[in-house]
């Protein structure tokens, strides 16, 4: 059985799952926030980081793969049916720069100041969010709806015409935002549109159930008709 490395927040960790729901494929699910490790998450990545998966290859092989962006070119190489990469390069390139985008930019720009403070910062005991942190990554996040707006303008799903892993990452990440009512989801009916459309499929499902103690999530976070 494969296992991933998560936490039920993390927005990488749950583009991953999501993947790997469309994908079929089972994977048991390890917590392990890194600021706890006891070793186990270092073995398996000496980064230190999620999310991380530990797979079996065909030949009996046990191998961790980390971070994000390397879990979802392996399993695209290693588990073919399902793909979440276009057929074209050029579409290939697209969806990949996207991944990047949520996985990088969006980030630093946007998670790192709302979910990490209001999140992570409280499952660590390190007191209240910064609320100048979080002005910066509400300014942000307008920045980037205003980004993801315009794509859907130009085409149904953000990296063209078929949903791909652009729209997945982008579900997980927006997930995480709005498990904290970040999103003004009325400035940007496009985005909202569209994450309705993603919300509603199976494999998003098991991480709308995903819940933090003490912190519960708005009343629409797992309503498909939000």
């Amino acid at each position: 059985m494969r296992t991933l490395f998560h936490m039920p927040l993390d927005p990488a960790s749950r583009m991953i799952r999501v993947i790997l729901a469309e994908k079929g494929l089972p994977a048991q699910l390890s917590a392990h926030p890194p600021w706890e490790d006891d070793g186990t998450l270092a073995q398996a990545n000496p980064a230190g980081t999620i999310p991380v998966l530990v797979d079996e290859t065909p030949t009996g092989e046990t191998i961790s793969i980390a971070p994000g962006n390397v879990i979802l070119e392996y399993l695209e190489d290693a588990y073919p049916n399902q793909p979440l990469l276009p057929s074209t390069s050029a579409a290939r390139a697209e969806t990949r720069r996207l991944c990047m985008w949520f996985l990088e930019k969006f980030e630093r720009d946007v998670i790192d100041l709302i979910v990490r403070e209001r999140i992570d910062k409280r499952l660590m005991r390190m007191g209240q969010a910064d609320y100048d942190l979080l002005k910066q990554g509400n300014a942000a996040l307008v920045w980037h709806l205003d980004y993801f707006s315009w794509l859907l303008d130009q085409r149904p799903w953000l990296a063209g015409e078929k949903m791909t892993a652009a729209d997945l990452a982008g579900a997980a990440y927006f997930s995480a935002l709005d498990y904290v009512d970040a999103i003004p989801w009325e400035k940007s009916p496009a985005v909202h549109d569209w994450y309705a459309r993603i919300k509603s499929r199976p494999s998003m499902r098991p991480i709308l159930r995903d819940r933090i103690d003490g912190q519960p999530p708005p009343a629409h976070f797992d309503n498909p008709d939000f």
